[in-house]
């Protein structure tokens, strides 16, 4: 009989541990729920107007505080950003912290037509508007390095954009000529010749050539046929 009360023992030990186990898994589950069953999830509210961003959040028992106010590209009353990001996990009843949009400020337009590109430079820092995009233009007639062209115009008067976009006179453009052969020139009619097609001479250099063109130019710098521009430098050799 003693022999048969050890295994039974066992078997109450062994049920007594099944049984904490249980109660111990059971607690935490509790636990656990109590802790996260008051959270969710933040819905990301930007792009939202105030009071529509408010709503979303009361739908997840979330509050709503507003952080600050300031200018931006975003449209006014619009939320720009938010704290916690959307995504995140929260107790229900928190606030989420947002920023709200002003809109854009309007600022005076200076006139810049006309003024060279640092004197707009400088004029639209003033204004407190940006630099935005520059682009350039041969024009018959217009000095070059002044502004033609600006948006937002001078006679917009105010604007909410922060950029100012430019376009600049480069001047008349250069006249083009075709480059023309040298080869066999002696260096006083391959500089008449550079000279009557506007382009300009630049070095002589010396290479080995046989007797009957020595003195003559027997290379050049700038291929013939090659498309050039007024005053372009051209280099010559000369057979030594």
């Amino acid at each position: 009989m003693p022999h048969e009360s050890v295994p039974r023992v066992l078997r109450v030990a062994l049920r007594i541990l099944v049984l904490l186990a249980v109660g111990f898994l059971s607690m935490l589950t509790a636990i656990r729920l109590t802790i996260h069953g008051r959270e969710v999830k933040v819905p990301d509210v930007t792009n939202l107007r105030a009071g529509d961003a408010q709503s979303r959040l009361a739908e997840r028992g979330l509050g709503i505080r507003i952080e600050d106010r300031v200018y931006s590209a975003v449209p006014r009353e619009m939320v720009i950003r938010q704290s916690p990001k959307p995504g995140e996990s929260v107790r229900t009843a928190q606030r989420v912290h947002v920023v709200i949009s002003l809109g854009t400020q309007a600022r005076p337009v200076p006139e810049l037509v006309g003024a060279s590109t640092r004197a707009a430079r400088i004029a639209i820092l003033e204004a407190g508007m940006q630099l935005g995009h520059v682009s350039d233009v041969h024009l018959e007639g217009a000095d070059p390095d002044t502004v033609l062209e600006q948006d937002p115009p001078g006679s917009a008067k105010s604007t909410h954009s922060p950029r100012m976009d430019l376009l600049i006179s480069l001047g008349p453009a250069a006249a083009a000529y075709v480059m023309p052969d040298l080869s066999g020139l002696m260096p006083v009619d391959a500089q008449r010749r550079l000279a009557a097609a506007g382009l300009t001479l630049g070095k002589f250099l010396t290479m080995p050539a046989p007797a009957e063109k020595r003195g003559a130019v027997v290379g050049q710098s700038v291929p013939r046929g090659s498309r050039v521009v007024s005053r372009t430098i051209v280099d010559l050799q000369l057979g030594g």
